[in-house]
């Protein structure tokens, strides 16, 4: 069976195990999911430039991800952004300087390819720092140019999203449990589209 090299098998995050990896005991904040807002980009792009100002030389790539980074998709208004450094692991190389731009560290999962979270306020950010070749962060790029270009499916993950906006999720991880199935057959899509790598269905 011919499969993508960024094919992974369809499971639920373990909550537990997230509960685990969160640094602190940040406030829970209800999950809201509103249309997409075309202020999103220059949002990115503000985040972006405080991540560059603050580590320089050190940012190896940076990402616009998730669904504010897909025209025309709702979404939570919270910019997710990849960021891959050297090595998470060695945090003194990279994590004071974000923290002096007001990012909080929130994540830390040793397990899964050294994966950090940090939080910025404003405006409202979930950073993810990567090392380089960590697979996530080019899933991440393939399924929102997907959804850039696959309407279908766009519209499809905007319906599911907005109606679980309104079911009063506090925990975001949960809200992504009920999503999970429609992501993983959304990626097979992708996978299956790629000239680059031949890609056989595997079903959930």
């Amino acid at each position: 069976m011919r499969t993508h090299p960024l094919w992974r098998p369809f499971a639920l995050a373990d909550l537990a195990e997230v509960a685990q990896a969160r640094v602190g005991a940040p406030p829970p904040r209800l999950v809201t999911v509103v249309p997409y807002d075309p202020a999103w980009p220059e949002a990115y792009e503000q985040v972006a430039a405080r991540v560059r100002s603050a580590l320089g030389d050190a940012v190896l790539t940076l990402e616009h991800v998730g669904s504010t980074a897909v025209p025309g998709l709702a979404a939570k208004a919270v910019v997710d952004v990849d960021l891959t450094v050297a090595d998470p692991a060695d945090e003194a190389s990279w994590l004071p300087p974000l923290e002096r731009a007001g990012f909080v560290l929130r994540v830390r999962e040793p397990g899964w390819d050294e994966h950090r979270v940090l939080t910025l306020e404003s405006p409202v950010t979930n950073l993810h720092v990567w090392p380089p070749g960590a697979p996530e962060p080019a899933r991440h790029v393939l399924f929102r140019d997907w959804l850039r270009r696959d309407a279908v499916d766009r519209e499809a993950y905007a319906a599911l999203k907005l109606a679980l906006g309104r079911r009063g999720f506090t925990d975001g991880m949960d809200y992504n449990n009920h999503k999970a199935a429609l992501v993983y057959d959304v990626y097979e899509r992708a996978f299956a589209a790629d000239p680059a790598h031949p890609h056989d269905p595997h079903p959930r």
